[in-house]
């Protein structure tokens, strides 16, 4: 699908790429379905949570230094400023820089609704710029500005000579889908349509594009990438605009979850002819080797990366081949976003773990480029197969599931659900960190993280014993799909 930039509106998940967050089924089907272009998402009657997309999409702008992000909107919806202080404080500090970037609300009230705020806007936007002497401004709409109509557009273009720094409209009504992650795609849009410029003649670097969360293993990814002559520019958090202008001069784009990198991967190659890395991420061994591997090829550094790799293998694959032997049998039930469910699937079976079921909280039936994700193919062509459901963190779901198979332990991306999972006492992985499988060294932890967790479950059995849970027997003994209407 062609990315245009004129416009800065896009099309949700649902509309550019056939999301969905309705399905219940086998893996096989799920992905045939995909292939083929049959599949087709159900409803639900009842839904018991959800995410709003603009705290994804303000989440990942408020990462980047020295900004400011103006949320036009009730007061209220200024919740998502206690996710950009994270996002702009603690993370400088953590890694040593400083961030002047600021959220403000326009703190919308009932006469604004009712006869605009167009002028507050324009008020709000020029006293930001004045008080603050942001780098870049990123003005979002809301619900209530969707509802009304409100033209952040018109406003935007109206203040941008007199601003004089880069300011773009970032359209992200909560309830223009229900695909939270279409939030990741509005930010990209929104950095690619203002701050990305075309590559300047003549530049010849060494640098990489990454896409992450929270650049956690910033440190060892730049030495991973020294190996190579490579240098990662890591995405969004920390970053500055004057490295987001110059996106379009790296060499290839990649990031560690295709959720939250397809976008803007894509773009950078169609416009600027800027390849992304489409393999299966990093997580595991078979993942981290195919990704470098890919990274090697595309960077014409495929001797580099095979040297580091039997260097690697050396040291790490005799000790996750011992811890393997102690996790044979087990069984697990997961639930992540998408970008990690297929992914952290395929990492179980290797260290040997069954997947019983497979929870993803959207999925994406195909790519901006048209391809089924490369997760799903891998486990395809390798003929994996289990349970899955897509539920956008329907916990009642997942209680049932628990129930039904009493797995030996159950892993999700989101500390809400773990949690229910330990009073239903069943031992839970928290998968926070999102290099908590990267490569060889955190492939072994997380190894051990397993062993860990289900060789002492008296913590479970004694919270579960204690806890009066809100679902009832009648529930425990429906069919998972039971509130999920047929497809239309």
């Amino acid at each position: 699908m062609s990315i245009n930039l004129s416009n800065s509106n896009i099309a949700t998940r649902e509309n550019r790429i056939g999301s969905i967050t309705g399905y219940i089924g086998s893996l096989k089907d799920l992905a045939s379905q995909s292939e083929c272009g049959t599949l087709k998402g159900c409803s639900r009657c009842f839904s018991q949570s959800s995410t709003c997309l603009s705290s994804c999409a303000l989440g990942q702008l408020s990462g980047i230094r020295d900004v400011a992000v103006i949320h036009h909107g009730p007061a209220g919806c200024s919740v998502a400023a206690s996710s950009a202080y994270y996002m702009s404080r603690v993370m400088a500090k953590k890694r040593g820089v400083t961030s002047s970037t600021v959220y403000v609300g326009t703190d919308m009230n009932e006469n604004d609704t009712i006869f605009g705020s167009t002028e507050s806007l324009r008020k709000v936007i020029l006293e930001v710029n004045k008080r603050y002497s942001p780098k870049a401004i990123f003005v979002s709409s809301s619900c209530a500005t969707g509802i009304i109509g409100e033209d952040i557009d018109s406003i935007v273009d109206e203040v941008r000579e007199e601003v004089k720094v880069p300011i773009v409209a970032v359209h992200c009504e909560g309830f223009k889908s229900r695909i939270w992650a279409t939030g990741f795609d509005i930010s990209d849009h929104a950095v690619l349509q203002e701050i990305v410029q075309p590559p300047r003649e003549g530049i010849k670097t060494n640098k990489i594009n990454f896409k992450n969360f929270f650049e956690s293993a910033r440190p060892e990814i730049i030495e991973i990438f020294k190996n190579f002559d490579l240098e990662p520019v890591f995405l969004y958090c920390n970053s500055t605009i004057e490295e987001l202008s110059h996106l379009s001069e790296s060499l290839a784009t990649t990031c560690i979850c295709g959720t939250l990198g397809n976008y803007l991967g894509n773009a950078l190659e169609e416009k600027y002819g800027v390849p992304y890395i489409r393999s299966i991420n990093q997580c595991g061994i078979t993942g981290f080797e195919t990704w470098l591997r890919e990274i090697g090829k595309v960077t014409g550094r495929s001797e580099k990366v095979e040297k580091y790799i039997e260097e690697q293998r050396a040291i790490y694959i005799p000790q996750i081949e011992e811890v393997k032997k102690e996790l044979k049998g087990l069984t697990a039930v997961l639930g992540m976003g998408p970008g990690y469910t297929f992914e952290v699937s395929r990492v179980l079976d290797e260290l040997g773990i069954k997947v019983v079921w497979a929870l993803a909280w959207h999925y994406d039936k195909k790519y901006e480029n048209g391809d089924v994700p490369p997760s799903m193919k891998y486990l395809l062509d390798n003929d994996i197969d289990f349970e899955a459901s897509v539920a956008d963190q329907q916990n009642y779901e997942v209680m049932n599931i628990l129930h039904k198979y009493q797995p030996d332990m159950y892993l999700s991306r989101h500390p809400g659900s773990t949690v229910w999972a330990i009073k239903n006492g069943t031992p839970a992985i928290y998968v926070a960190d999102e290099y908590m499988i990267f490569g060889y060294k955190h492939t072994l932890e997380f190894a051990k993280t397993i062993l860990d967790a289900v060789r002492n479950r008296s913590f479970e059995k004694n919270l579960a014993k204690r806890t009066k849970l809100p679902y009832t027997d009648w529930w425990y003994q429906q069919n998972v799909d039971a509130f999920l209407e047929e497809a239309k």
